[in-house]
């Protein structure tokens, strides 16, 4: 069965880059219906855009959705990972700006704003993407890859100079509440050194240390450290999370990122569309819906430090 949320819920906050103040509303959306932006802000042109990797312009600090009159929203990988996460299938998400709320950097205050405001079951089967063979993609040392298997299999390798990050690496199967109670937590993280560069070339204006990590070698600067010990790779799966969710439809498959980002997870979604021979379409039966992310999933399963 498909799923949206029972009641509109609504969140406040700065977008990470511009630092701008935004408000976004997720609405319920009938079956079938998929996942929708609505820039509510824009009256002079189209304002809804469909989040699928075709409206990505890939942009190297985050996802961003552009539709054919070049309206655009950014930063979308936060709400997405917790729509899939969630179970969610058909949404709209109205949003007064460019870019998504930062909020503390990570999904878990939309998670809780999903479960808060319930799940309605709708009477609509779900439709699986299953991948078939190996695609992969490369960029300098950064790969993604995506082989067949039976549920949404996560698995990520992240290497950093900085001696708080380091080399990390960690593997998930999606399936049920896996990503609320794993990932839905961590939050975005970054170098001192880095932000002081983008802040220098007018980027992460919105950015602080209370919704990202920053470290500076082997010093966490935020208050109160680390959620996890490995919270640097659990975003990044978060990341992968959320970007594999612009392929329109719950995935059927094994996702390896090495060093890999925004960009390079969404190449991998258009070489995989590029293949017909690669994946196929499939109507879930009640096993294999049961094994999707976010089936089942309930409010007590959202972590203490959420």
């Amino acid at each position: 069965m498909q799923n949206t949320i029972k009641s509109p819920l609504s969140f406040d906050g700065v977008g990470l880059h511009s630092g701008a103040r935004t408000r976004l509303t997720v609405v319920p959306a009938p079956a079938s219906h998929g996942v929708v932006f609505r820039r509510t802000d824009v009256t002079d042109a189209c304002d809804t855009i469909p989040a699928r990797w075709d409206n990505v312009r890939q942009s190297p600090l985050c996802t961003r959705l552009v539709n054919q009159d070049g309206v655009s929203v950014s930063t979308v990988e936060h709400i997405m990972a917790a729509l899939v996460g969630c179970g969610i299938h058909n949404a709209v998400v109205e949003i007064d700006g460019p870019e998504v709320p930062i909020l503390d950097g990570s999904s878990a205050v939309f998670v809780r704003g999903i479960l808060g405001t319930g799940i309605e079951r709708q009477d609509a089967p779900v439709r699986a993407l299953r991948v078939l063979k190996p695609v992969e993609v490369r960029k300098g040392q950064a790969i993604a890859r995506l082989s067949p298997h039976e549920t949404l299999l996560i698995e990520f390798n992240i290497e950093f100079e900085d001696a708080a990050i380091g080399e990390q690496k960690k593997t998930l199967n999606m399936s049920n509440g896996s990503f609320v109670r794993e990932l839905s937590n961590s939050r975005t993280f970054c170098r001192k050194a880095d932000v002081d560069h983008m802040r220098a070339n007018g980027l992460a204006l919105g950015g602080t240390l209370e919704n990202a990590v920053v470290v500076d070698g082997a010093n966490v600067l935020s208050p109160g450290g680390l959620r996890h010990r490995d919270e640097a790779v659990r975003h990044k799966m978060l990341d992968a999370l959320g970007d594999l969710g612009l392929a329109g439809m719950p995935i059927l498959g094994h996702y390896h990122g090495f060093r890999a980002g925004h960009a390079l997870t969404n190449d991998l979604l258009r070489a995989l569309f590029a293949d017909p021979n690669a994946y196929e379409i499939v109507e879930c039966d009640p096993d294999t819906a049961a094994r999707l992310p976010g089936a089942g999933v309930h409010w007590g399963e959202i972590p203490d430090v959420a």
